[in-house]
């Protein structure tokens, strides 16, 4: 049992770090609800045991002080819908008139503060800023994974100045299915790392080389690793400085026994475009003044019988642009074979979450992650900061 579901809060005060940080429409409201509703079991467990809620969360990026359009009392009737009883909003997260709110608090109510990162001193993990959140609340929850890798005032810092101190229901889902992909995966095992850039995923890909069975790399940085063997890929996106990493990743997989599958063929185009000349060629034999904007249909059969044969699946970043309906076969093929499969599957990263969105799959895999930098970081294998302020 975690220690969330064993803990007494009758009575208590309980100081939830949350991920609020939604995007907003131009009428700003709440245009994805997804992380507030990710949030709400943690929320219910306190209410329901007969404690109070203390919510801080950030919003955007806001430079100097506050700025109404990253307000998060913008976020206050969403959050209302998703738990289904009012709340009420702290026009700032520290301060006397906040302290007085939070301890007039009854069981049974709920407090979202302002901003946290309307004060400078939240990003600068700042000690007496953390005590004056920690003073908030009895307890401290943190459930905002899409944050554990900042070593901020509300995410590390709160924790030493709170004598008790756990994950909630979403951060305890995302350390352990993020840890069974790094620690405790049944083989085969094939992880699909895809996106723009090679740089971005070196770390990433240099970890989970002695884990997995298969490797299939798509999007963008592809064509790095094509070029690097030698290949012609037009103006597709390229990172010429990464040349020799690419080919040091493919010697040091193929002394692992890991298979690589890189795209065979492409679907390329003479612009950045959903509505210019398309066709379908060799992905090393792409012409000047053509881009390589998914893969193509020999590519995704390829993949079709390691999917299938996998027991563990780990999906982070795109195969193509699929945002234009031209580019997105690839991805939505992928998609569709991750939710066909019977493997134990992880799809991570903003892009990847949104394709599962997008073509309708998302309760067909077996764990949509909602940290994009933070899961990064812990498949780099990296101790994520607001992670070792609870566990130690």
């Amino acid at each position: 049992m975690s220690q969330i579901d064993s803990f007494d809060f009758s009575g208590k005060r309980a100081l939830i770090r949350v991920d609020f940080n939604v995007p907003l429409n131009d009428a700003l409201e709440v245009r994805d609800d997804t992380r507030i509703v990710r949030a709400v079991p943690t929320i219910q467990r306190v209410l329901n045991a007969g404690g109070s809620v203390i919510l801080m969360s950030h919003l955007g990026r806001p430079k100097d002080g506050p700025e109404d359009k990253f307000s998060l009392r913008h976020v206050v009737s969403a959050l209302e819908a998703a738990i289904g009883r009012s709340v009420q909003f702290a026009s700032d997260c520290v301060g006397d008139d906040t302290l007085a709110q939070a301890k007039a608090l009854k069981p049974g109510e709920v407090l979202l503060l302002e901003n946290l990162r309307f004060h400078g001193a939240e990003k600068k993990g700042d000690e007496g800023f953390a005590q004056q959140l920690a003073a908030l609340g009895d307890v401290y929850i943190n459930d905002a994974f899409g944050t554990a890798h900042r070593a901020h005032a509300s995410t590390t810092v709160v924790a030493k100045f709170m004598p008790t101190k756990m994950f909630g229901y979403l951060m305890e889902a995302e350390v352990k299915n993020g840890q069974k992909v790094l620690d405790h995966a049944e083989h085969p095992y094939t992880a699909i790392i895809g996106g723009a850039k090679v740089s971005s995923k070196i770390e990433v890909i240099t970890n989970l080389l002695p884990k997995v069975d298969n490797l299939i790399i798509g999007g963008g940085m592809a064509y790095t690793f094509i070029k690097a063997q030698g290949g012609s890929i037009g103006t597709s996106l390229v990172e010429n400085d990464y040349l020799d990493t690419a080919l040091e990743i493919l010697a040091a997989a193929e002394k692992q026994n890991v298979q690589v599958l890189l795209p065979e063929d492409s679907v390329v185009a003479t612009a950045f475009s959903n509505d210019v000349d398309t066709k379908v060629v060799d992905s090393n034999a792409i012409e000047a003044g053509w881009m390589g904007l998914d893969v193509g249909p020999k590519a995704i059969e390829a993949y079709r019988s390691v999917i299938a044969s996998s027991k563990t699946i780990l999906w982070n970043g795109p195969l193509g642009v699929f945002e234009m309906s031209n580019f997105e076969a690839g991805t939505r093929a992928l998609g569709d074979m991750i939710a066909a499969s019977d493997a134990y599957s992880l799809v991570g990263g903003g892009d990847s979450v949104a394709a599962v969105k997008k073509f309708g799959i998302a309760d067909k895999v077996s764990y949509v992650s909602t940290g994009g930098g933070a899961l990064l970081e812990l498949l780099e294998g990296k101790t994520l900061p607001g992670v070792h302020a609870i566990q130690g």
